[in-house]
């Protein structure tokens, strides 16, 4: 796989990923989405927003790090941003619970879309392990090379940066921050979000709140956490 015009990724993230590009796995994947595409299946997100967390935040920009694992399957949801979907569209429930901890957290009111773009345009990387899905088929693409990728991002900002913040939901993302040094960032992990697991201690765990401290503690501005309303929110551009 190469960057091409259409599909871009910012030249903070290439300096340190462009070796990725050149390596056979990268290859493969490319090739494999090449005919999933031929072959007549929907793949979200669009192409011009695959790479839209490391567009959207910076390598030297990134104070904090979520990770997700897979894009959302449904028509119209997946821009490239773990938990978010584009304005318009229904909130899925574990940005719901997201919204509720929230609340509890910093008193912040749920917002009424459940696009989370302005979060990474603040520095917080929101960054799902795979990268593409075909459409109505939770994880058709893991394993196809999207993980070594991803991984070879997160390993990048923490042996590069200092004092960044890792929030680690879920079993799957702890596995995947599993190696990140404790003595140079805060990681914070907790259940996963998701209805299925949340009440078993992802509420409570004042996810915000900590970065914040964190982040200030050592003299970076802290994350406006609050959502401004959908009609507030700029057009999220999407390349079909």
């Amino acid at each position: 796989m190469q960057v091409s015009d259409k599909v871009k990724i910012h030249p903070s993230w290439l300096s340190v990923l462009e070796p990725e590009f050149s390596k056979h796995y990268m290859g493969e994947l490319r090739q494999f989405l090449q005919q999933e595409k031929q072959a007549g299946k929907k793949i979200f997100p669009p192409g011009g927003q695959i790479f839209n967390a490391f567009n959207s935040t910076p390598f030297d920009r990134v104070k904090v790090v979520i990770l997700g694992q897979d894009p959302y399957h449904g028509a119209g949801q997946a821009h490239g941003l773990c938990f978010s979907v584009m304005p318009g569209v229904r909130i899925p429930p574990s940005l719901q619970n997201i919204y509720k901890e929230l609340q509890s957290d910093l008193g912040i009111a749920p917002p009424n879309h459940g696009c989370l773009q302005p979060w990474a345009e603040q520095g917080v990387l929101l960054l799902n392990a795979t990268l593409t899905v075909e459409e109505s088929k939770a994880g058709a693409h893991q394993g196809r090379g999207w993980e070594q990728f991803t991984d070879a991002a997160v390993h990048a900002l923490a042996e590069q940066r200092e004092g960044l913040v890792f929030v680690l939901w879920g079993s799957y993302a702890q596995k995947k921050g599993n190696f990140i040094d404790r003595r140079k960032h805060l990681v914070l992990s907790g259940p996963h979000p998701s209805p299925l697991s949340a009440h078993r201690g992802f509420f409570g765990t004042r996810p915000f709140s900590q970065a914040n401290a964190y982040l200030q503690q050592r003299g970076e501005t802290p994350i406006n956490w609050a959502l401004p309303a959908a009609d507030a929110l700029r057009r999220v551009a999407v390349e079909i």
